[in-house]
């Protein structure tokens, strides 16, 4: 009895033994996932509380934002502002930016940031399946989406003044459409920059008689990017050249507008996002990159904002169904909006003088 009594013994401490080991070699991964999870928790600890300063150019991201401050516990404080008045303050601020985070506005506005040295190098781990046109390859900026450009035309004063439905740029400079034409000024506007950016690609020298028999037809020329939609929706214009978006693709729903993609072509262009060089949050605004990023959020921005609608850059992501016509976008070499900005602002300048 008492070998039998040491053999179970024995046995039953071997057998412990190796439960032991079992449980060791299983729990080995998971002290390192728990490190992983711990860092990660610490690395938002570390920036929960803190204050991100976004300048975007409208005020229907709030929804994204909040979302963004629910997951990560960063405050999200921000403005809305064109991106050439933008351009303008940065420059001005000369290193100390009123913002961390440089959230939409056309392209050429972030190649002109780059180029002046006034934006932050970072690349997102969720960038890497955004086509190359789409971002910055030293990663000063990265697009979102899709800038369409097109016209909102309002028919109860093309009928109050008998006046046909204009369904291509050509039929913009006709005489009979004089001072019922408003656009913003290209120098404040990204997505009026696109538009005669991305017509003179198309058109050649000729595009530059376009605008000028277009001026005849503008009695001024806006000084907010979405002051063409508001004032064509008011009653004050007939026809206004806009970011086809989805708010004003609603507008046809309630009011008797209508959203008209000129027929001879439809210029297009990213919209940017881009951080600060001497951003106060830098981390926080990485953190809202990789956020702004991954596909779940590209999703719901694509649905929020919906002038991504055309196309998201983000591969598998469905933009907001308006319908836009893409065998009518214009083969635009991108990286004219940058280096031919100046040039041609300036030329613009001298056609439409102080208007």
């Amino acid at each position: 009895m008492k070998k039998t009594s040491k053999i179970l013994i024995l046995l039953l401490i071997f057998s412990m033994i190796l439960s032991l080991a079992a449980c060791q070699k299983k729990e080995a991964p998971d002290d390192g996932e728990i490190q992983e999870e711990t860092a990660k928790e610490e690395e938002n600890t570390d920036l929960e509380g803190t204050t991100l300063n976004i300048v975007a150019t409208s005020e229907s991201y709030k929804e994204f934002f909040d979302k963004f401050t629910n997951e990560t516990g960063i405050k999200v404080e921000f403005i809305s502002m064109s991106s050439g008045e933008l351009l303008s303050r940065v420059r001005a601020e000369e290193g100390k930016p009123m913002a961390d985070v440089w959230f939409g506005g056309g392209l050429d506005a972030f190649m002109q940031a780059k180029e002046e040295g006034l934006l932050e190098s970072y690349i997102s781990k969720e960038s890497e399946d955004i086509p190359a046109e789409f971002k910055d390859p030293e990663g000063y900026w990265i697009g979102k989406g899709l800038t369409i450009v097109g016209l909102l035309v309002n028919k109860d004063i093309l009928e109050e003044n008998n006046l046909p439905m204009p369904t291509s740029w050509k039929d913009l400079t006709n005489p009979v459409y004089k001072d019922e034409i408003i656009m913003s000024n290209p120098a404040i506007s990204g997505t009026n920059y696109a538009a005669v950016n991305g017509l003179l690609q198309m058109m050649g020298e000729e595009g530059w008689k376009f605008f000028e028999e277009l001026d005849k037809n503008i009695p001024y020329y806006a000084k907010r990017g979405k002051d063409p939609q508001l004032k064509t929706m008011e009653g004050e214009f007939a026809i206004g050249i806009i970011p086809a978006d989805k708010s004003a693709f609603d507008l046809q729903e309630e009011q008797n507008v209508e959203v008209v993609f000129p027929e001879d072509g439809i210029p297009w262009v990213p919209e940017g996002v881009a951080i600060f060089k001497n951003s106060q949050n830098l981390e926080g605004a990485k953190a809202f990159i990789d956020f702004m990023l991954s596909k779940e959020n590209q999703q719901i921005l694509a649905q929020i904002d919906g002038k991504d609608g055309a196309q998201m850059v983000k591969p598998g992501v469905e933009g907001y169904n308006l319908g836009v016509p893409e065998e009518r976008f214009i083969k635009q070499d991108l990286s004219s909006f940058g280096k031919d900005r100046e040039s041609i602002l300036e030329r613009w300048s001298e056609l439409v003088g102080d208007k």
